[in-house]
């Protein structure tokens, strides 16, 4: 018995007790996800709306567990014989990009609460799948080891492919799901290979772990840990849509329901630049010299063709307003590369740079959509030139649309869109970088034409009669009938219009994110 006392006392615990606190938002956005689709079993049609409002609650309060965790580090699910080396970690970066992720996806459910109904797509299949795209999505930046960060990836990924084909008998929505599975399919398969290859050289899964058995890999591992670093990198530059794994994004915008589009815009993309942010900064520092400078070429080609693409969308053609927003996305994901970067030329805080024009970006992209959703209830197809005169019918949406446009564009009074481009343009500049830098600067100027066209059409005098597609007038010819908008529509207009206007009389609120440490030490 002395023996096995004397054993027992040696050897490590396996047994680990759990931080409730710090899951607490991952779990209750899955259990809420669980219980919406449970509910729908035994609910009746008529009271099928009532699941998205517990979905929109169970968001909210996934949000509001962020508040205890903003002070202080916490980690669970650790080696037991190697204490420091976690697979959860909330940090300030995770608790920054959680937040970023549940408030957009809160966003996203005030607006799905109507077009679930007038769509009549299934509530359960739907609530369910959203929740669980937002749960894996929350996991992501937590996740501090490559096998939950590829599982997260693929959590917040499928139930999306689902989502963008939710309009049953809709060709295009079918097209756009298929392309984005096949697309993304193969992105996760190269990613999966190149964390192989890693663990393979390293022995671990673990990114600190990783970091530091990079520092000194054998020589005959070293060629299998660069294209391992590599092949990594591929499945988040396909979240983030970076060229040339752009191509999904245009279609896919098109054929999605209009609130996942939005979702996918921000949510999406967030996904992309987390994963990319830990595995750059955390996992791989040791091959900075590879991801660096691959990264930047991928913010200058992302900027550029995504810009020069939306400057080409015909106001006159069907479905132009998304396609703009999609390729305007594709160009603003150019500019939120470059911190990254950057970071492999200077301190890993430059990072802090991409999470401020994140915040910036999500809350007036989605305000964007939020728009775009309740213009296309009288003008269904989409195009640029339905805008035009909506300051006359809808002046707060037309206002609220023109101070989004701006915000993007980086012009007064849209501050918070000028202060997050200088962020990102002096982390550039500080990383030695100017050939980046001044590329930004040019594109930047690109992307003002066709923010501004679309601004300026707001407040044009509406189109006479005659030139109104059929189906958009009212019975006597005097133009779109005036629907009134669902007030969680506007309720999601209003939340996007003020977060941004707040943002733009107190940048520093944005700002201080690119500031500080942002990682557990």
């Amino acid at each position: 018995m002395t023996a096995l006392t004397v054993l027992a006392a040696e050897t490590p615990s396996l047994v680990q007790s759990v931080d409730w606190l710090a899951i607490a938002p991952v779990v209750i956005t899955a259990a809420v996800g669980l219980l919406v689709l449970v509910a729908d079993l035994f609910t009746a049609e008529r009271h099928k709306p009532l699941l998205g409002w517990i979905s929109v609650a169970g968001l909210a309060a996934a949000t509001a567990t962020l508040v205890p965790l903003r002070t202080g580090e916490r980690a669970t699910f650790c080696l037991t014989a190697a204490p420091e080396a976690c697979s959860y970690v909330a940090d300030r970066f995770t608790v920054v990009v959680q937040f970023l992720v549940l408030a957009g996806a809160l966003v996203t459910a005030l607006l799905s609460v109507t077009a679930v109904r007038e769509s009549r797509m299934p509530a359960g299949e739907y609530w369910f799948l959203l929740l669980s795209s937002a749960a894996g999505a929350t996991l992501l930046p937590a996740s501090r080891d490559l096998a939950t960060l590829i599982v997260a990836l693929e959590v917040a990924s499928l139930p999306a492919f689902a989502l963008v084909g939710m309009r049953r008998g809709d060709r295009l929505s079918s097209e756009a799901a298929l392309k984005f599975f096949l697309s993304s399919v193969t992105a996760t398969a190269v990613s999966l290979m190149g964390v192989s290859f890693v663990y393979a050289a390293t022995g671990s899964l673990h990114l600190t772990q990783v970091a530091d058995r990079l520092e000194d890999v054998p020589g005959q591992l070293d060629t299998l840990a660069m294209a391992g670093v590599a092949l990594t990198l591929v499945g988040f530059a396909f979240k983030t849509a970076a060229v040339p794994f752009h191509f999904w994004v245009p279609d896919t915008y098109v054929g999605a329901p209009l609130p996942i589009a939005g979702y996918l815009s921000v949510i999406g993309k967030a996904v992309g630049f987390t994963g990319l942010i830990l595995v750059t900064v955390i996992a791989f520092p040791a091959y900075s010299q590879i991801w660096g400078p691959a990264l930047a070429v991928l913010a200058a080609l992302t900027m550029t063709l995504g810009n020069a693409a939306a400057l080409r969308q015909s106001p006159d053609r069907p479905h132009s307003a998304v396609r703009l927003l999609a390729w305007s996305s594709v160009g603003q994901a150019g500019y939120l590369l470059v911190p990254i970067a950057a970071a492999a030329y200077s301190e890993r805080d430059q990072i802090g740079s991409t999470l401020a024009y994140a915040l910036m970006y999500a809350a007036v992209n989605l305000g964007a959509f939020a728009v775009a959703a309740l213009v296309a209830r009288t003008r269904p197809r989409h195009r640029i030139s339905d805008y035009r005169g909506l300051y006359a019918e809808r002046p707060f949406a037309a206002l609220s649309l023109a101070f989004f446009l701006l915000c993007l564009a980086g012009l007064p009074p849209g501050i918070i869109g000028l202060f997050a481009k200088v962020t990102v343009f002096r982390s550039a500049v500080d990383a030695g970088l100017g050939w980046l830098a001044v590329l930004m600067a040019v594109n930047v100027v690109i992307a003002l034409y066709y923010y501004l066209r679309w601004t300026a059409l707001l407040f044009r005098g509406p189109e006479a009669a005659g030139d109104k597609a059929a189906g958009e007038e009212t019975a006597d010819g005097a133009g779109p009938a005036r629907v009134r908008a669902p007030w969680p529509v506007t309720a999601a207009i209003v939340a996007t219009a003020v977060t941004a206007v707040i943002l733009s009389g107190a940048p520093q609120l944005v700002l201080r994110v690119a500031s500080g440490s942002l990682f557990a030490q």
